[in-house]
């Protein structure tokens, strides 16, 4: 099975930016369905970014956040050719990972 992740990391000197999209519907719990009906919450709960053994990341989410979130940021440090891991958990015990080459 594909990852649901993308990632794209780019170092720039000193610093690396990255730039994530993750495929995932973010049930709130609070919109209906075409009959009526509550569509249960379904979100992720915590993404991480990790480099050199290290959390750079660290989001805590309910279910606010759209579908499909998209998330930049950079951080100090990293090198091309050095791994970023990315991971989340969410509500229903669902996790996922990959890694990305820093470019």
């Amino acid at each position: 099975m594909a990852s649901s992740i993308r990632v794209r990391a780019t170092s720039n000197g000193d610093t690396t930016e990255v730039q994530a999209l993750i495929q995932h519907p973010m049930d709130s719990g609070f919109v209906k369905d075409a009959k009526g009906e509550i569509i249960p919450p379904h979100f992720i709960q915590q993404l991480t970014f990790e480099y050199d053994g290290k959390a750079v990341f660290l989001a805590d989410w309910g279910g606010g956040v759209s579908k499909d979130p998209y998330v930049k940021f950079a951080f100090k440090g990293g090198k091309k050719g050095d791994e970023l891991k990315v991971s989340w958990v969410d509500n229903k015990g669902a996790t996922d990972s990959t890694t990305a080459k820093i470019q």
